[in-house]
């Protein structure tokens, strides 16, 4: 693996690259990101393409990436245009690419903004939480996160974080009826770790989860873009979201095996089916 770093007017962008480029097997290189998840967050699954060139990358402000435009939000527009630039100096594009989370809402702003970066793009639950039918009560529930963390820290809004994420169907008010949860119930810390500026926990990623794609610029692109969702996410937010932008794009949801974090080794302590999930991806991307 070979690391690089791509200055920008805004960011000094970290990037690894497996494999050669030009590509040994004359495909376009894979091409994995995701939000506020960085590189090391798909170590697990870049291992499982060991014939094909993969790419990795820190968003700007997270891991390696460091940033310089003064800001501590982030946009998905902003995102986009990062790795249009990375995906520019590779010289290698149009990619393939498998984009999870964030970083999904990322590829499909990139798809509108820079049509011919991409040839396919895997977006695996995007997390548009106004898109749903219930949109102003995802936005309540996840304002109560930010609320949590900015009274209580991180261990208490992590715990009420993870209840908001694995809640079954709409934001009822049997939702916002509940106390917040123990921390210690989901095994996180009590106490205030003093932080609040974590992209996840705090209001600086709400321009991600507040996006809407632009479906006639995708649609219009040559792009092949397919909305995943883990077969154990169906009936949670982000199983949800992925269903309003499969219909919000004119198609159906293809299944991948596990949940949100299925591509995951047990590394971060969240462990999904690796082997089974690369090998729909592979078949997937093998269908273009």
């Amino acid at each position: 693996m070979e690391t690089y770093t791509l200055t920008t007017a805004g960011a000094d962008l970290v990037y690894d690259v497996r494999g050669p480029l030009p590509t040994a097997d004359g495909r376009p290189p894979l091409f994995l990101i995701g939000h506020p998840m960085d590189a090391s967050g798909f170590a697990a699954l870049a291992a499982r393409f060991p014939d094909r060139t993969v790419v990795t990358y820190d968003p700007r402000g997270l891991g390696r990436s460091g940033r310089a435009d003064g800001r501590v939000d982030y946009t998905p527009e902003i995102l986009a245009d990062d790795v249009h630039a990375v995906i520019t100096k590779l010289g290698a594009g149009p990619v393939e690419m498998f984009a999870s989370s964030g970083g999904a809402v990322t590829a499909l702003a990139l798809v509108a903004r820079h049509p011919g970066d991409v040839t396919t793009l895997v977006a695996h639950e995007p997390p548009l939480i106004t898109i749903t039918p219930d949109g102003p009560a995802a936005v309540r529930a996840r304002a109560g996160v930010r609320d949590v963390y900015e009274k209580r820290g991180w261990g208490a809004a992590m715990a009420a974080f993870v209840a908001m994420t694995s809640w079954e169907g709409e934001f009822t008010d049997a939702y916002f009826a509940q106390p917040v949860p123990d921390p210690a119930a989901f095994g996180m810390p009590a106490e205030d770790d003093g932080s609040r500026d974590d992209p996840l926990l705090s209001d600086r990623s709400w321009a991600v989860s507040d996006h809407r794609p632009d479906a006639d610029a995708i649609a219009a692109a040559p792009t092949r873009v397919v909305i995943a969702v883990g077969e154990e996410s169906r009936a949670v937010q982000t199983g949800r979201t992925s269903e309003a932008a499969a219909e919000l794009l004119g198609q159906r949801v293809t299944v991948f095996p596990s949940h949100h974090g299925g591509f995951l080794d047990g590394e971060f302590g969240y462990p999904g089916k690796p082997d089974a999930f690369a090998a729909r991806l592979r078949e997937v991307l093998d269908a273009s």
